[in-house]
Order: C-alpha cells, then structure tokens, then sequence
C-alpha cells in the first residue's frame, strides 16, 4: 500500500467515523438560505411530532476536525418518487469525497435499499457500494442516523438506553448503545433552536463517544454533533444553514 492511500486511510477514519466514510465534497447546489425561527416546543407539537413525520431540507453544516483545515458539509433529505435519499458531501483543497443513501418508509417502518460512498486524498481514495440484498438484516449508517433520530424524537432511549446496529461502508456490523441526555435550547450559526441532546457510545470501544444535538421536527436533521475520544473532543460539526424543502 503506498502512502497517500495510507493517509487517504488514516483521513477517513478520523473525520466524523459514523457519519461518513471520508472527507464529502462540497455540494455544487445552491447554498441554503438563513434558517427560519424554530417553531416553539409545546405539548400540542410535541405529540404531532412524536410521529416523526419526514420533510424534505437542505442543511450545511460547519466541520472541525482537530489537526485539519475547517470545512463545510452539505446535507440533503430529499423525496424521490417511491424512496428517501440522504445525501453527505464535503470537501478541503486536498481532499472529498460523499455518502448518499436511499431508503423507504412503508407503514411507518424504514428499509434501506441503497448506499454508495467515496472519498480521495491528494488523487488516492476509494468508493463503496451496499445493495439492498446485504442491507436486508441492518441499515447503512446514513439510513440509522435517520431512524436514530426518529426514535429519539419519539420518546425512546429516554428511560433506558438504546442499542442500534448498523452497517459500515463496507458492509461490516458496527452497535451503538444510545441514551438521550435531555432537551434544551442551543444556540448555533443557524440561529437558536430547541434540540435533543443524545450519547452514542461505540459498543466494542467505550472510549469513543458520539454526542449528537437531534432537530425535535425534522428527523435526520444534526444541529451538532461531537465526537470524544477519552477526554478529548476530536471534531465538532455545528449547523450553520438551514432551508425546509416544501
């Protein structure tokens, strides 16, 4: 193995290990506009959306990484005809890459159907693809995050924790032991917005933790999300822009 395809190795394990495979690109879209003032949390919303009723957006969100350059991802949930599609690309000078996933929602369950990830580093890099075959028994990680986010919104993992299995770009199992840490308001690039504070833990590697800030009306939306290691927070993604699709 040469190495750039060691450091190409190296990059992607470290930015944002469960939500993309490398470095995204940065989307060739539009950017989307400023985000609308959140809607108030109360009782009568709450239990509307306990549903977790899909909607259509398109999210940018800034990327920290500790050691790397800042960057910015894009984020888009969209509805094509029969499926959903979640789709992640970002990008530095010297790196991107994409994970995009299709999924369907049929009497209120999720299936995924479709992933596909890539990413390079200095010209190396690499792609993936899980069919809806292998996809039977688990969801691809951008499918879980979006039924991660729907329990949650839910009222799950809130009297004790949650455990979800997903699988990896290449296929392989990983578990998550999730817990929702409580509700509170948080104040973003994109403007203050309730939000559900929720922990991950990765289930062979205690040491790693996933702390996400989940949207209480917009299933699949981050408002932030950490990733620690031991004691130490390796990257930050914030929300910065927001735009509802309908």
């Amino acid at each position: 193995m040469s190495c750039p395809a060691k450091w190409s190795r190296r990059l992607a394990a470290s930015l944002m290990p469960w939500l993309l495979a490398g470095l995204p690109l940065v989307a060739s879209a539009e950017t989307p506009s400023a985000a609308p003032p959140p809607a108030q949390r109360t009782a009568e919303n709450r239990a509307a959306t306990n549903s977790a009723t899909p909607r259509p957006f398109a999210a940018r969100y800034r990327l920290e990484v500790k050691g790397w350059p800042a960057a910015y991802v894009d984020h888009r949930l969209s509805h094509e005809g029969d499926y959903w599609e979640s789709l992640m690309e970002t990008g530095i000078r010297i790196a991107r890459g994409s994970e995009r996933s299709r999924f369907l929602i049929q009497a209120g369950q999720v299936r995924s159907i479709y992933y596909a990830s890539g990413y390079s580093l200095l010209g190396v890099g690499d792609s993936y693809q899980l069919g809806a075959e292998i996809l039977t028994p688990h969801p691809d990680r951008q499918t879980a995050l979006f039924m991660l986010s729907r329990r949650v919104i839910g009222g799950d993992c809130a009297a004790t924790p949650c455990r979800l299995t997903y699988l990896d770009h290449k296929g392989r199992e990983e578990t998550l032991e999730v817990r929702t840490l409580g509700e509170g308001s948080v104040s973003l690039p994109a403007g203050t917005f309730e939000a559900i504070r929720v922990e991950a833990v990765e289930g062979d590697k205690p040491d790693r933790r996933l702390v996400f800030r989940f949207h209480p009306e917009l299933p699949g939306l981050l408002l932030s999300a950490d990733y620690h290691r031991g004691d130490e927070r390796r990257s930050h993604l914030a929300l910065s822009e927001l735009t509802v699709l309908e």
